[in-house]
C-alpha cells in the first residue's frame, strides 16, 4: 500500500513557511509576473494557493498528478493531492472537491487520495467594484464569458478583494470514504450532454475522514 505518510510528514514540515495574508491586487500582479496563466481568473485567491504550494513544493513533489480521462490532479508524491481554497461561511460548509470517477480511479490505482483544503477569511469589494474594475482593466477587458454572462443577466458577484488563510486541512481519502460524500450534479453543457458529477466534502462531517488540522 502506498505510504502517503511520507507526503503528509513534508507538507505538515513545510506548509506554515506561506504568507497567510492575500491581497488581491498584489497577488494577481505575482501571477502575472510569474507568467502564471491563471492571473486572470475572477476566483484569483484559490490560483494563488496552486501557485504558492507548487513555488513551494516543486522539488518534492510532480506538478501536476496523474491524468485520468480529461481529469489532472494538481500534484502527486505518494499519491495524487487536489488543491482547494475555500472561503469560510456560515451558511454553507460544503466543499467541491473532484470529478467523481478521476477520484475514484486514483484510489483504485494508489490506494488513497489527497485533498489540501485552505480554509480563508475573504473580504469582498466595495459597492463601487474597485477591485473588479482594477482587475478587467489589467485584463485588458471583459472576458468573453463576462460579456455572455451579462448577455443572460445583470446580475454579477462581488469578488473578493482579500484572503486570509486561518487554516489547513489535509484530507485523506480512501475508497470506504466515498460513500460518505455529498455529490455534486452539475447538470448539462450547451450541447445537451450531462456534466461530470463531482464528490463534495461536507466540513460538518470531516470527523468521519483521516484528516490532520494546521491551524495558522
Amino acid at each position: 500500500m502506498t505510504n502517503y505518510l511520507e507526503d503528509i510528514n513534508v507538507i505538515k514540515d513545510n506548509v506554515t513557511k506561506i504568507n497567510t495574508v492575500w491581497d488581491g491586487k498584489s497577488c494577481v500582479l505575482e501571477l502575472k509576473d510569474a507568467d502564471d496563466h491563471q492571473w486572470k481568473q475572477m476566483e484569483w485567491w484559490g490560483f494563488y494557493f496552486e501557485y504558492k504550494i507548487k513555488q513551494m513544493f516543486s522539488d518534492r513533489f510532480l506538478f501536476p498528478g496523474d491524468k485520468f480521462d480529461n481529469v489532472e490532479f494538481d500534484m502527486k508524491g505518494a499519491i495524487n493531492w487536489d488543491l482547494k481554497a475555500a472561503a469560510i461561511k456560515s451558511d454553507s460548509h460544503r466543499i467541491i472537491l473532484n470529478d467523481k470517477i478521476a477520484m475514484e480511479k486514483s484510489i483504485e490505482k494508489e490506494g488513497y487520495h489527497g485533498d489540501i483544503i485552505a480554509l480563508c477569511d475573504v473580504e469582498y469589494n466595495d459597492i463601487n467594484r474597485t477591485f473588479q474594475k482594477w482587475h478587467t482593466e489589467l485584463k485588458g477587458g471583459k472576458s468573453k464569458y463576462e460579456l455572455e454572462r451579462e448577455a443572460r443577466t445583470s446580475i454579477s458577484r462581488y469578488r473578493k478583494t482579500k484572503a486570509i488563510l486561518t487554516e489547513i486541512i489535509i484530507l485523506i481519502l480512501k475508497k470506504d470514504d466515498l460513500e460518505k460524500l455529498l455529490i455534486m450534479k452539475q447538470g448539462r453543457n450547451s450541447n445537451g450532454k450531462p456534466r461530470p458529477e463531482k464528490y463534495m466534502l461536507d466540513l460538518e462531517t470531516i470527523d468521519d475522514f483521516e484528516r490532520h488540522i494546521i491551524k495558522l
